[in-house]
Parts: C-alpha cells; structure tokens; sequence
C-alpha cells in the first residue's frame, strides 16, 4: 500500500526550497508526494507562517489527517521545525519512528443567518465582526440567549484557546493555556462613555454548552465585515451570528519537546532572529 505525504507552501522563495527538500527526501525513503490530499495521504505538511496553515487547512476542508508546520514566516506558533536541514533530518527520523504527539486543536462553529440563507464557517484561531469602511460597528450580544451588552467600537473577536495568543492578545485578551477548552469574547477599542456603554475587557466563557450570537444593529449602512482565521468577507443584512463549539478538529504533529509555555515565552518574549538560522543554499 502506498503512503502519502501532502505538501503545501506559500511563495516565498525560502518555502520553496524547504518543499523541494521535504520531497526528495521523502520520496527517498518510498513515499509518494501531492499538492493535493489522495485517498492515501498520511500527513499534509505546511510550509509558511501561521498564516499558511490556517488557509492551508481551511483550503483542505480541515481534514482528519494530522498537519505539521515547517516556519519560514515571522512568528510561526504553530510551526514545530525551522528550515533547517538538520531539523528537518530529526523531523523526519522522529515521525517514521512514531516519536511524536497529537495535539488536537478544537474549531469555532459560526452561522452566519441572512435573511433568505444561512452560511456556516470554521476558524482554528477566531472569528472577528467588525464595521464596514472604518464604521462604528453596534452589535447585540448574547449568551445561551440571554442579554450581555450592547457593544460599540471597532468590534468584537471570538476566540479559541488555541488563538488567543493571535489577533485576541495583540488586541489586549489573555493568554490561555490550551489545555483549557474557552471560547473568549475581547473587544476592538470599545466605547464606553454616557451615550455607549460596553466592555473593555474580554470576557472568557467554557466551551462546552455556551452558544454565543452577536445580533448587528445598523444605523445607515446595512452591511459589517466578518473575518475567519484572517479571510475577511462583506456581509450585507446579516440578522445574526451564532457561535458555539464543534466536534470537528485539526491535528496537529507535535514534537518530544513541544510545551505550550515554553513556546509562549519563545515566540513573544525571548529575542530571536530566525532569519540567521535558515538553510544556506549555494
């Protein structure tokens, strides 16, 4: 039976390189490789920033099939490896070994209701509503149905635990450890004087049995921008948002040594250059 390595990249000329090696090296050792997922792919490996795997994976439909992050971009939270040769050899070595854990990563659940139709959508990190063209955006907020607030400001971010050290904390939302399963509610500069009056801190809720909506409440312009995992989409008359956790996840391949503080303290507080450790290529 054959086996399968899926292999996507973003365009840089870095992750092109780093996807030519993944290749020849697993092809070395017999298996095939695809852009695409076949009926025997076994791994689907994304070579990028953050921002590769979440569209990777949005693109792929959020398989069952467990990813790894190869980083080639800045931050690189989700990525286990740098593009380095050697770190890829110990990748390798440690995945046919089978020394390695899944990390699970739990989906948002969002509904989209318009008045005729309904749109669902998935986001690994979080679901952001915002106004349209720099608008003050007023949205009705409520949890399990009942009445929290009425918000005024730029907006209001939807997070998982997995993405609150994404958009939500550079906004000012807390660090959570994932092993907690939260969905978390931070606002995008909120107003609150005599004439609004909404929440400046983010509010973190338990995942399971909270259902989540935001009613939109327009004043001229009927339409607010609703951006998933950083694609961002126009909305026109949309009526409500229900938000509420899912069974679907994303694996993700996590190495021996892979610990979530660890990871917190390297990517936002130790000085770092990754650019000094890339592969030299002649």
């Amino acid at each position: 039976m054959s086996k399968n390595i899926t292999l996507r990249s973003n365009h840089l000329e870095i992750s092109n390189k780093i996807k030519k090696i993944l290749i020849d090296k697993f092809r070395s050792i017999g298996y095939s490789t695809s852009e695409n997922i076949t009926k025997d792919t076994e791994l689907v490996i994304s070579i990028g920033g953050d921002g590769s795997f979440l569209k990777t994976a949005r693109e792929l439909n959020f398989p069952e099939i467990p990813f790894f992050c190869v980083n080639t971009g800045h931050l690189g939270f989700f990525a286990e490896i740098l593009p380095d040769e050697k770190e890829i050899d110990f990748f390798i070595e440690s995945y046919l070994k089978g020394d390695y854990d899944i990390n699970e990563l739990p989906l948002l659940e969002a509904e989209i209701k318009m008045e005729n139709k309904s749109r669902v959508e998935y986001a690994i990190n979080e679901l952001v509503v915002r106004g349209n063209r720099s608008r003050t955006a007023h949205l009705n907020l409520f949890v399990n149905g009942n009445y929290m607030e009425t918000f005024s400001g730029d907006g209001l971010i939807l997070s998982t635990s997995t993405g609150s050290t994404a958009y939500n904390y550079s906004a000012g939302g807390s660090i959570v450890d994932n092993r907690l399963k939260i969905l978390q509610i931070t606002p995008i500069s909120p107003i609150s004087t005599n004439a609004f009056r909404s929440f400046t801190s983010s509010i973190i809720l338990p995942v399971d049995n909270t259902e989540i909506s935001i009613n939109p409440e327009y004043k001229s312009d009927k339409s607010i921008l609703i951006v998933v995992d950083g694609e961002e989409t126009k909305y026109t008359d949309v009526e409500k948002i229900q938000m509420r956790n899912t069974n679907k996840k994303v694996k993700l391949i996590r190495l021996s040594d892979y610990e979530f503080w660890d990871r917190v303290y390297m990517k936002f507080l130790k000085t770092y250059d990754y650019k000094l450790n890339e592969i030299k290529f002649k």
